[in-house]
C-alpha cells in the first residue's frame, strides 16, 4: 500500500511526547513490511538543525491560500530508507521556533494559521508530487483538517488523492479550538461551519473535523476508545465521538525496539537482557551516582519521566511527598511543564538532596538511564490514552506503578490480582490509593525472588511495533 502519515511531531526530529515516538515507529515498521510510506511534519527549528537534514533536498516551493491571502512555503524531502520518505513542510514565519506549540506558559496565538497552513501544504504537495495514497493517516488536532481538505481538493481539481482517510486521537484533551474567525483560513464551504461541521460552542474545533470526516477513527488503546465515549474522559467531544462509534477502534501502540531495547541500547552505561541481568544494577548505580546519591543504596529507586501537567498526576505525586521523605527510598523525576509543578518539585529536591532529584529538562539519554536504573516507574496519570513508558519499563525490567485508566489497563497486569502473570502495580487515581501502591512497591522490593519473577515476566512481553503495525495493516485493508 501507499500510505501517507501527517503529524505535528516526529522522532528523532522533534518530540514533545509519545506522539512523536508512535508516528515514527509505526511509519518505519510499515516501510519495513513492504509499504510505500510518506510522512509529513512541520519543519521546526529543531528538525532543521537535526544532522540528518543535511541530506534533505529542497525540492518544492509552495503557494497556499488561506482566506484572501496566499502564503509561500517550501518542502524538504528526506529519503530515510527504502520505503520511507519524510517531507518537512517549511515556512519560517510559522515553524522556525524553538518550541512546536507554545513557549511552556501558553500556546502560540497563531497556532490556527500554522496548522491550517500545514494541512493545506500536505494536500498541495500530494497534488504537485502526484502522491496517490491508498490511506492518508492523520494524527491529532494538528493534522485533523486533512480528511476534509483532501476531499475538498479532489472535488475542486477533479483528481484522486486518497482512497481512504484515517484519523487517530492520541489525546482528546488537546483539540485545536480556535475563534470562529479562524474558519476563514480554511477556505472550506460555509455549510461546514455548523453543529454538524467544525463549529463548537461558538468556536471551531479542528479535532472535531477529523472525528466527523475521516473514514475511520482510531485511538491508541481499546480501553481509551471506550472511555472517550463518556463525559469524564471525552473532554466535551464524547457526543461527537459517539456519532462515529461504529467506525471507532482502539489499537495499542507499540514500542520501537530498535530504540528501546536494554540489550542493544547505546545510551546506557551497561547493557542487559532477561537471560543476563547483570547490567541492570550497574545502570542503577550509575543513575544514583549521576544525581549525587549513594550508588550502593539498597532500597528501592522510583523513577518518573513526563510532562509536568495535571493529567500526569503531579498532584498525586506531590501529595505523597511524605512517603518519599520518610521511607528508605529514592525518587528521580525528569521533565518540564507547568511552572507550579516545576517549582514544587524543585523545592522538594532542594529540601531532600540525598533522597530526591529533579531534572527540569527534556533529555533523551537520561530518559533511558532512568528507565534502566530505576526499580519502579511511576505513572499516576488521571487519564492516559495509551502511554509508552509503562511498556518501556517492562522491557527494561522496571516495574510500572500505574493508575487503572486508559492504555495502562490494556498493557499492565496487576501482581496482586494476577499473581502468576502480573507485571506491575495498578491503583485508582487518588492520593490514598497512590500511597498504598507505593507501599506495595516497598513490600515487593523487599522480596527478591517475587521481584525477580515480576521483572522477567515484564521483559518477556511483546510490545513491539511489528504486532501493532499488523493491526494497523488490517485496519487499512478493512477500511479500503
Amino acid at each position: 500500500m501507499k500510505i501517507v502519515h501527517a503529524a505535528g511531531e516526529l522522532y528523532p526530529y522533534v518530540k514533545t511526547g509519545g506522539l512523536a515516538d508512535a508516528v515514527a515507529a509505526l511509519s518505519a515498521t510499515l516501510a519495513d513490511r513492504g509499504h510505500d510510506v510518506s510522512v509529513f511534519v512541520p519543519a521546526y527549528r529543531a528538525a532543521l538543525d537535526h544532522k540528518e537534514l543535511a541530506r534533505a533536498e529542497r525540492r518544492l516551493g509552495l503557494r497556499v491560500e488561506m482566506g484572501d491571502r496566499s502564503f509561500a512555503g517550501d518542502v524538504r524531502v528526506l529519503p530515510v530508507k527504502k520505503g520511507l520518505t519524510v517531507y518537512f513542510i517549511g515556512r519560517e514565519e510559522f515553524f522556525d521556533r524553538r518550541f512546536p506549540y507554545g513557549n511552556g506558559d501558553r500556546n502560540y496565538d497563531d497556532n490556527d494559521a500554522r496548522f491550517v497552513f500545514f494541512c493545506k501544504a500536505v494536500v498541495e504537495v500530494m497534488r504537485i508530487a502526484e502522491i496517490r495514497a491508498d490511506v492518508v493517516h492523520c494524527h491529532d488536532w494538528q493534522a485533523a483538517l486533512l480528511p476534509l481538505l483532501v476531499r475538498y481538493e479532489e472535488r475542486r481539481s477533479g483528481i484522486a488523492l486518497a482512497m481512504k482517510t484515517v484519523f487517530t486521537i492520541h489525546n482528546i484533551a488537546f483539540q485545536g479550538v480556535f475563534p470562529m474567525r479562524s474558519f476563514a483560513l480554511t477556505n472550506l464551504p460555509d455549510e461546514l461551519l455548523n453543529i454538524d461541521g467544525l463549529e463548537y460552542y461558538g468556536q471551531i474545533n479542528l479535532m472535531k473535523g477529523g472525528i466527523l470526516f475521516a473514514d475511520r477513527v482510531t485511538t491508541v488503546s481499546p480501553r481509551y476508545a471506550r472511555e472517550i465515549l463518556l463525559p469524564e474522559f471525552g473532554c466535551g467531544l464524547e457526543g461527537v465521538v459517539g456519532t462515529r462509534a461504529d467506525d471507532l477502534v482502539g489499537l495499542v501502540n507499540g514500542i520501537d525496539t530498535r530504540v528501546w531495547n536494554p540489550a542493544k541500547d547505546r545510551l546506557l552505561p551497561a547493557k542487559y537482557a532477561v537471560h543476563d541481568l547483570t547490567g541492570k544494577p550497574m545502570c542503577r548505580a550509575a543513575l544514583l551516582k549521576k544525581y549525587g546519591m549513594d550508588e550502593a543504596f539498597k532500597g528501592p529507586v522510583f523513577g518518573m519521566i513526563c510532562r509536568l501537567t495535571e493529567q500526569k498526576g503531579l498532584d498525586l505525586l506531590l501529595a505523597a511527598k511524605d512517603f518519599f521523605v520518610q521511607q528508605d527510598c529514592r525518587l528521580i523525576v525528569l521533565g518540564t511543564g507547568e511552572k507550579r509543578y516545576e517549582s514544587a518539585l524543585r523545592e522538594l529536591a532542594q529540601a531532600q538532596p540525598k533522597k530526591i532529584a529533579f531534572s527540569l529538562r527534556h533529555d533523551e539519554e537520561m530518559s533511558h538511564w532512568i528507565e534502566a536504573g530505576a526499580d519502579f516507574f511511576l505513572m499516576p496519570s488521571h487519564f492516559e490514552p495509551c502511554g509508552l513508558n509503562q511498556m518501556y519499563s517492562q522491557a527494561y525490567g522496571t516495574v510500572p506503578v500505574v493508575t487503572r485508566v486508559g492504555g495502562f489497563i490494556d498493557t499492565v497486569t496487576d501482581i496482586d490480582e494476577h499473581p502468576e502473570d502480573g507485571t506491575g502495580i495498578t491503583f485508582a487515581p487518588t492520593a490514598a490509593e497512590f500511597v498504598q501502591a507505593l507501599q506495595r512497591a516497598l513490600q515487593l522490593h523487599g522480596q527478591p525472588e517475587p521481584m525477580l519473577a515480576v521483572i522477567k515476566r515484564g521483559m518477556t512481553r511483546d510490545f513491539s511495533w511489528q504486532k501493532a503495525a499488523a493491526a494497523y495493516e488490517q485496519l487499512y485493508h478493512q477500511t479500503i
